[in-house]
Formats: structure tokens, sequence, C-alpha cells
């Protein structure tokens, strides 16, 4: 076995690990929130990722950076949000469904606050030690980033069929997987930090000193458009493990399988992911960023309105599938399309910046207000309905007004997306 060998198959396990952590809960949250009476606070538990990622990665970036080797930060942290996540679901299995939800979202705050910069950190450690054995990051790394979105798979399904999708077990199999990481990642090779005066200032690690590319109005209109998309990164993944779910209570329903197995169909979604990422230079190359962000915001179109459509059982099912399927286009054309767009129209001394600023308006920002956002809408349209335990299935009344509340909610995500669907094509121009 070669020692580059080694390296990658070291790196594939970090990466393994560092996404099975998230998929274990990110996915299903909603759905346990839901079936235990909180469906009202399930935007604020999304959000927190959101406000987090506001200013934790530039703050620990910076620790990275100067003090403490990335490799080293990165097991800290994982400590710290394996920690606090275990905490949290211990806290779950001993209170019951009577849990006080402030406690619970205290103690998953601290673990998604000290996660959050894990994103960045397993990147640097990737990078520099790929870069030390003399190997291409352009080309080797794709490869091994490939398999975190396996393990966020893994964990998805699993955590699925050992029925602990809709109990606080998720949240200890996450922190298990954490903690697990945080002994694993100091031996991985190490991150020199950067001599004094030489680190990134907090301005530029937060993407401030890029501000100025508003003064650029092409670029500012991409920015504002990057925030109006990233309102919609984090809804299906808060309500639609708690909607597919909810289906298990109405008569007609409750023998679908994927009625009782949310998770194993939202898979599909990461599956789908994992396969478009392949076709982003074949689109971007042949059709240009304006046309590829078009293709992403119909596709968004497309996820919310075949969820409106959809039910677990044949062939309503079908518009699940496709919905997930087209998750992949949505998701990645968008995301990475996006930062493709930012590294080619910047100036090489201030392209993290604006990578930051990129980050900011669309997992920061973007993802905090559309977490909120959508919360409201669901509160407002989706009724409360009893318990499973005085009510396992629902009257039809009831039934009828909870597909109703859930079709009119996803036909409005659908209707918001299509509105940015043609601001964007009419407002947003591509350079010949």
């Amino acid at each position: 076995m070669t020692q580059k060998f080694q390296l990658q198959l070291r790196l594939v396990v970090m990466n393994f690990l560092q996404f099975a952590a998230w998929g274990a809960y990110l996915t299903s949250m909603g759905g346990y929130l839901a079936k235990t009476g909180h469906g009202d606070i399930i935007g604020w538990f999304y959000s927190v990722q959101g406000i987090v990622s506001i200013f934790m990665p530039a703050l620990i970036g910076m620790i990275a950076d100067r003090f403490i080797r990335a490799e080293r930060m990165l097991g800290l942290c994982h400590l710290l949000a394996g920690g606090f996540m275990v905490a949290a679901g211990l806290y779950g299995v001993q209170a019951g469904p009577a849990y006080e939800p402030m406690t619970l979202f205290m103690l998953y705050s601290l673990s998604v606050a000290f996660y959050m910069p894990t994103l960045a950190l397993s990147n640097s450690a990737a990078f520099t030690a790929l870069q030390k054995a003399g190997m291409d990051t352009v080309k080797d790394f794709p490869p091994i980033r490939v398999f975190g979105t396996v393990g966020f798979i893994c964990t998805m399904i699993s955590v699925d069929l050992m029925g602990y999708q809709h109990t606080p077990v998720q949240f200890i199999i996450s922190g298990a997987i954490s903690l697990l990481l945080a002994f694993y990642a100091p031996t991985l090779p190490a991150c020199p930090v950067k001599p004094k005066g030489e680190g990134a200032s907090l301005a530029e690690s937060l993407g401030l000193n890029a501000f100025k590319l508003f003064r650029n109005k092409r670029m500012a209109i991409f920015f504002i458009f990057s925030f109006l998309l990233g309102l919609q990164l984090q809804i299906s993944n808060g309500f639609a493990n708690g909607f597919i779910s909810s289906f298990d209570r109405i008569a007609e329903f409750k023998d679908a399988y994927f009625a009782s197995h949310a998770n194993l169909l939202i898979s599909l979604s990461q599956l789908s992911e994992t396969c478009c990422i392949l076709l982003i230079p074949f689109f971007m190359k042949r059709f240009g960023i304006k046309r590829v962000m078009l293709i992403a915001m119909g596709a968004w179109v497309l996820r919310f309105g075949l969820f409106g459509v959809g039910n677990p059982a044949i062939p309503g099912v079908l518009f699940f599938i496709l919905s997930c399927i087209v998750y992949g286009v949505a998701f990645d054309f968008f995301n990475i399309s996006g930062a493709l767009f930012v590294n080619q129209n910047t100036d090489e001394s201030i392209r993290s910046s604006a990578q930051g600023l990129f980050m900011l308006m669309t997992n920061g920002l973007g993802a905090f207000f559309g977490s909120l956002w959508a919360q409201a809408i669901v509160s407002h349209f989706v009724p409360n309905t009893p318990q499973a335990e005085e009510m396992p299935i629902l009257t039809d009344d009831l039934a009828q007004q909870l597909m109703g509340g859930w079709q009119t909610t996803w036909f409005i995500f659908a209707a918001y997306a299509l509105v940015v669907f043609i601001l964007f094509w009419l407002i947003f121009k591509e350079k010949k």
C-alpha cells in the first residue's frame, strides 16, 4: 500500500465521520420535534445552523490559523460538539415526550456552534495533507469528499431502519460519531499555523472586505439572489420528514412503507446530490452561469411543487421520488456553481473574502431567515392535531385539513421559488 493511498484512505475516513455525524439528525430532527408536539419550533432549531455559521467558522478559523493546528482544532471542536450532542440526546431519552424544549435547544445549539466550524476545518486538514504529499487537490480531493456524502446517507438510513428517526437517540448517535472523530482527527498530518501577521483578519474571514463587490451592479445582483436562494436551503431538511411521517396517521396511507420510513425516502436526495456534482463542469462550460442558476431555481420549484402533489402510496410516491431526484440539481447547481462563479469573477486578493461573503449570504443569513420564514408558513397553514397517543388515526376532517394545509404550504414555497426564477431571468445579465 503506497503512502499516497494510505493518506487518501485516512482522509476518506475523516470525511465519512465528518458528515455521518450530521446525517444522523439533520433530516430527521424535524420529524422528532413534530412527533413530540413541538412542530412550532422546528424552524428555530434549524435557524441555529445559519446564525452560528455567520461568525463561529471565522473565529475558530482564526485560532487555527494562528495558535492551534487545524487537525487538533478539528478534534477539539468535535469533542465539544459531540459532548453537547450526546448530552442533548441523553436528556431527551431521560425526560421522554415531556422534555423541556428550551433545555434541549440550548444543548443542541452549543453542539451546532462547535460543529459548523468543522466543515471548513476538515477541508483545511485535507487540503494541507494532500499538498504536503505533492498531490493535486482539484483532482484528488473530490473523490475523497464524496465519501462524506456516503457517510451522511449511511447514518440517515441507519437511524431510520433502527427506528430512531423520531427519538432523541439520533442525537446520541451523532454525538458518538463526533467523539470518535475527536480522537481520530489529531492523528492526521500536521497543519502548521501561520507565522505572526500572516493569518487572515476577522473582517477577511467573515468576508466583510468583499462587501465592496456590491459596488459592481452585476455582482451585487448575484449576491442578493444568493440570499434569496439561501432562504430555501433548509426548508426540506427541516420539514420534509415531519410532513411525510404525518401520513402514517391517515387511514388511507397508514400502511404505506415510506410513511414510516421518511428518512429512507429522503436519502434519495443525497444520492442525487452525489451524482449531480459530476454534471456541473459540463453544464457550466456548455450553458454558462445564468442558465445553470436558472436550472437550479427551476429545480427548487419542482422540489417543493412535487411534495405538494405527492403522497407515500403508489402512485403518489413517484412524485416524492422525483422531488428527491431534482434536489441534487437544485442544491449542487446553486451552491457549487455559485462558488465557481465567485471564484471566476473576483480578483485573487479578495477571492477568499468573496467566498466568505457568498457563504454568509446563503448558509448564514439566508438559512437563518429562511428557517424562521418557513416555520411561520407551516405554523399558519398546517393545523395542530392531537398527539398520536390520544388519536393514532386522525378523523377524516382532521386528515383532510392536515393534507390541505401541507399542500398549501409546499405550493407557497414553490411559488416563491418561481418568483425568484423569473426575477433572476429578467434582472441578471451574463457577460458575453
